[in-house]
């Protein structure tokens, strides 16, 4: 290929007409192809005529309605999404996000990542994504259950442990799993272990898979800072979010013996100066389902409730973002680095905006992009296939030992791969090769398909 960078970005602007009004897809999609022309130089045999063309196209994209009813009898009407993007390596693995954002751009986006995330992890799955603009906050469990129902009665046409194994993701929790499991089960009459992860650990689920992304990101951030001969313990930490990546990042952080000292939702944000009150968290969150300002009213005089205000004007040595995408721009960058961050780790997908990236690669801020940092989550999901396959169930020391070294072994990967593609330290670039080289590899082995 005479000019790598030429096509590459001929190929982004047809990528973007074609598919229009979807800046989150664009924002995935432009990410990954500004690292890759040192790829093609390097490796002409990836410049063949169509490769990329099929790995940002979806194999497959399905959109229907879902019909429910709410405890008044009223009947509302949501939309269902799965985005089938790649099954080159094994088949379509990610979550499903109920949340009123959701639209076919937002799953596109988080298809198109989980395809490298899931390459990442060496487990053999592909990339997919879905979910729906239904939102679960404030509905009853038996709202939620019928939801439920309705979205997994069109959905079963098209999953399976062979197919496509969704999980859950934002607004997407063991109730609903569970709800989810439950209507397949009585639509197949088969007992499927292996169609869907994060099931209760009762009935086939992993221990430690509620706990995996967040986990996950704290490990990766370890690695990164103990490359510089640094370490997290004794560091102060600010994580967005109060869901479950931000209630088991603050978990994580306490137990390597680092301080967190905030958390956020959609009204503001918590900074307690002693430190985040765990068990205080997961009652209003996980038990309770309460906002975050009512952690500060219990907690006592150390904590206080900031109404609109953004979680990262707290100074800290280490971020952690973790609620969605696109939360921390520019000036946030600024803010942390001005005050002292030395490494951000993302728990979410794609929550830092590329000019915030590129704010702190040149502050020397170590970053752990999303598809490498907060791959502990689906890796896990990854190994509650392997015990559904084997009808097993692993302790949660040996499911925590695999995991620990499956992202030691991503950061290693991303660490290399920027080294041997003169970006040393660039963990964006190494992340986007190392997974791009693995899918790339099985798409030219398997023929134009």
């Amino acid at each position: 290929m005479k000019d790598p960078k030429a096509r590459l970005d001929s190929l982004r602007a047809d990528i973007e007409r074609r598919n229009p009004a979807q800046p989150e897809f664009h924002q995935a999609v432009r990410e990954v192809l500004e690292t890759l022309a040192p790829v093609f130089a390097a490796r002409p045999e990836y410049a063949v005529p169509g490769l990329v063309e099929r790995l940002t196209e979806p194999e497959r994209q399905i959109i229907f309605r879902v019909p429910w009813q709410d405890d008044r009898g009223v009947v509302h009407v949501n939309r269902g999404y799965r985005v089938e993007f790649n099954s080159a390596l094994g088949p379509y693995k990610g979550g499903l996000r109920f949340h009123p954002a959701v639209d076919i751009g937002v799953v596109k986006f988080l298809g198109f990542e989980q395809i490298f995330k899931n390459a990442l992890t060496g487990l053999g799955i592909g990339g997919g994504k879905g979910g729906s603009d239904f939102d679960p906050r404030g509905r009853s469990d038996a709202e939620v259950m019928r939801f439920c129902q309705s979205f997994m009665t069109e959905l079963h046409r098209h999953i399976g442990e062979h197919t496509d194994v969704p999980a859950g993701d934002i607004g997407v929790g063991g109730r609903e799993i569970g709800y989810l499991f439950g209507q397949y089960r009585r639509i197949t009459n088969r007992w499927e272990a292996g169609v869907l992860t994060g099931k209760g650990t009762g009935w086939g689920g992993s221990a430690i898979r509620p706990q995996a992304t967040g986990y996950g990101s704290v490990l990766f951030a370890a690695e990164m800072l103990e490359r510089k001969g640094a370490k997290l313990e004794g560091r102060s930490a600010v994580v967005s979010g109060s869901g479950n990546v931000a209630i088991y990042t603050i978990e994580k952080l306490l137990r390597v013996g680092a301080n967190p000292v905030t958390c956020s939702d959609s009204e503001g944000y918590v900074v307690d100066d002693k430190g985040i009150d765990l068990e205080l968290l997961k009652q209003i969150k996980e038990v309770e389902r309460g906002r975050i300002s009512e952690y500060a009213a219990r907690r006592g005089p150390s904590a206080r409730f900031v109404r609109g205000g953004r979680v990262w004007e707290v100074a800290a040595e280490a971020a952690f973002p973790s609620a969605t995408q696109n939360e921390l721009d520019a000036d946030d960058a600024r803010t942390l680095i001005r005050n002292g961050v030395k490494t951000v780790s993302e728990g979410a997908n794609m929550p830092t905006t590329p000019e915030a990236v590129r704010l702190f690669q040149e502050a020397g801020v170590a970053f752990g992009p999303g598809k490498a940092a907060n791959a502990g989550g689906v890796a896990v999901s990854a190994l509650e296939m392997s015990q559904n396959a084997a009808r097993t169930a692993w302790s949660a020391d040996r499911v925590e030992e695999e995991l620990a070294g499956i992202m030691r072994d991503i950061h290693a990967t991303c660490h290399d791969t920027a080294e041997r593609y003169g970006a040393p330290g660039d963990y964006v670039t190494g992340a986007n090769i190392a997974g791009f080289e693995r899918v790339a590899d099985a798409m030219l082995a398997q023929g134009v398909i």
